[in-house]
């Protein structure tokens, strides 16, 4: 596999997994802590500033490597396993 086909598998992993919290944020059998979970982990990637800037050698990026997909993770674990199925499932993303 070549680095640019790589490179479009992530794309398009990045892709699918968006569509996927998105469609779980959107359903309303999502339990509202995992919706203001997801939502700030969309709110910290989109924010125009960092908590650590990022000119502090490594800690500076390390806090964006490990606070959105700890968000993910936290609001993951509280959806209900049927919703986050049947969305994998609809959206057809590989377990």
């Amino acid at each position: 596999m070549t680095f640019r086909e790589r490179l479009k598998d992530i794309a398009r992993s990045l892709r699918q997994q968006l569509a996927l919290y998105t469609a779980i944020y959107r359903d309303p059998r999502t339990p509202r802590l995992a919706r203001w979970l997801l939502g700030a982990a969309l709110a910290y990637v989109a924010m125009p500033f960092d908590l650590i800037p990022d000119f502090l050698p490594v800690i500076g990026h390390l806090d964006d490597v490990i606070i959105v997909p700890g968000l993910i993770f936290l609001a993951l674990k509280r959806v209900p396993p049927e919703v986050y199925e049947d969305h994998r499932r609809r959206l057809q993303i590989p377990a």
